[in-house]
């Protein structure tokens, strides 16, 4: 426990935090795997695809500080979890970081059909409330439409289920228990906690049970009113927004916090309402400053858009975006390159520097405009000194970004002002983080009556795999 302590700490050197008076939360994040694990780019879509059909299922404190482990090349795929406790006595819990989903929900003890171990060098855990005393759970009179569940006459509960458009889906029911983080102050730690309202599932399908990302649950961070950020804002708990900051480059980490991340050539485009996901309007896109010939319908028509999704590894655009744009980088490209086709993806031998062969990109939203170098929207091919443009075509309305164009960049997601900002940065240097000068926390909830900074920590995980051998 005091050497993942000291490892936290020592994660504070590479952030700077723009106190205004108020409580302060930091979590840590961590890789597991060494970066040894090489997969096939058609791996990778299928690992999106199965994303991209949960994601679109219904298409028709303070400062939180993530400091991230692990590789982000764009050839590199990463799950992102981290370690809950809930209950009292608390109970360590190993979920996915998924901006995509709504809610925590936690495997039940009860559940005959949940995985009992994973590929993960974790031991999977469940959940149990009659362990717990401050477990409630959520009666039938208090399942309003929030919860997008219904009431079990038979057991007073309200339940849910969450069928995905893959097939695979969730059955379960609602609890209300505490949720347990350690406080910082100087060097001295406060135990403190927050009830939330969270899943406890009793039936997995095939279709998640048989995943190699298996873990415990899933802590949703979408707009939705059960996500965790939701929850613990409505009460002050912690500011309505939060950033991530991931590098690109072969060493890898970066920062995920709750919180702001402030420098001043963040620009910012309003999301576009009433979505629980993150959506944006993207109007055109260009190519060494030439705007392509898209309709700008092809992103918004048959209820499509742009999702920003940090759970996504690669990019994906609606057809009518997705053919030109592959001609005019192709068109674009030096004519000493060789270019090929491999594993349906336009390719090309490179032996000098990107930069001076392939073009810019500009990504055009309303109010900024995202600028892409290279290797912001190409994928290398491991062993040989070619690059694949990594862009994939989207198989419905919806363009998705991943971390192929997230990375290397300040990402801040704005909820109490509704917007999304970015700002190309090296994600190894320091970090200003920012909460509102009028953020008020409720402090009732800690155990600590202690004035001064806090920071609240949680210690989490990172995988990374090789996507192209």
């Amino acid at each position: 426990m005091q050497g993942l302590k000291a490892r936290i700490l020592a994660s504070f050197a590479v952030l700077s935090l723009v106190y205004c008076g108020v409580v302060s939360t930091f979590l840590s994040l961590e890789r597991i795997y060494p970066p040894s694990h090489r997969v096939q780019i058609e791996q990778l879509r299928a690992r999106d695809r199965v994303r991209h059909a949960r994601l679109l299922q219904n298409v028709a404190g303070g400062v939180v500080d993530f400091p991230v482990q692990g590789y982000a090349e764009p050839n590199l795929a990463g799950l992102y979890y981290t370690k809950v406790k809930l209950g009292s006595p608390p109970k360590e819990f190993n979920v996915q970081i998924d901006t995509g989903s709504e809610s925590l929900w936690v495997a039940c003890n009860s559940c005959s059909d949940c995985p009992r171990s994973t590929w993960l060098p974790i031991q999977l855990s469940s959940y149990d409330s009659a362990s717990s005393s401050t477990a409630q759970l959520i009666p039938c009179s208090m399942c309003t439409p929030a919860f997008q569940a219904k009431c079990s006459p038979q057991t007073n509960q309200c339940s849910y289920s969450i069928q995905y458009a893959d097939g695979s889906g969730a059955l379960g029911h609602y609890v209300s228990d505490t949720l347990h983080f350690d406080r910082i102050q100087g060097q001295s730690y406060i135990d403190s906690s927050a009830s939330i309202i969270f899943g406890c599932t009793t039936y997995e399908s095939v279709g998640l049970t048989s995943s190699i990302e298996t873990l415990d649950g899933i802590l949703g961070f979408s707009q939705g009113p059960l996500s965790v950020i939701s929850q613990l804002s409505s009460r002050g708990l912690t500011p309505k927004v939060f950033s991530h900051c991931l590098k690109g480059d072969e060493k890898g980490g970066g920062t995920l916090a709750l919180g702001e991340i402030l420098e001043p050539s963040i620009v910012y485009s309003p999301l576009v309402p009433p979505r629980h996901h993150y959506y944006l309007n993207l109007q055109s896109i260009a190519v060494n400053g030439k705007i392509l010939p898209i309709d700008p319908a092809a992103f918004t028509s048959h209820e499509g858009g742009t999702i920003i999704d940090s759970g996504t590894t690669l990019a994906y655009l609606v057809e009518e975006a997705y053919v030109p744009f592959v001609r005019a980088i192709t068109s674009a490209v030096s004519p000493s390159l060789t270019p090929f086709i491999s594993d349906g993806n336009q390719c090309f031998h490179v032996t000098t520097s990107l930069a001076e062969v392939f073009p810019t990109v500009n990504l055009n939203f309303v109010d900024a405009s995202m600028v892409l170098k290279p290797e912001e929207y190409l994928t290398s091919i491991v062993g040989i000194s070619a690059w694949c443009i990594g862009f994939q075509k989207a198989q419905g309305w919806v363009t998705i970004l991943g971390d192929l164009v997230l990375k290397d960049k300040i990402i801040v997601y704005d909820l109490a002002r509704q917007r999304i900002g970015w700002a190309n940065y090296d994600c190894s240097s320091p970090v200003n983080v920012s909460i509102p000068a009028n953020y008020a926390p409720h402090r009732s909830e800690s155990r600590s009556s202690s004035g001064g900074l806090l920071l609240s920590v949680l210690t989490t995980g990172f995988v990374v795999m090789y996507l192209l051998a």
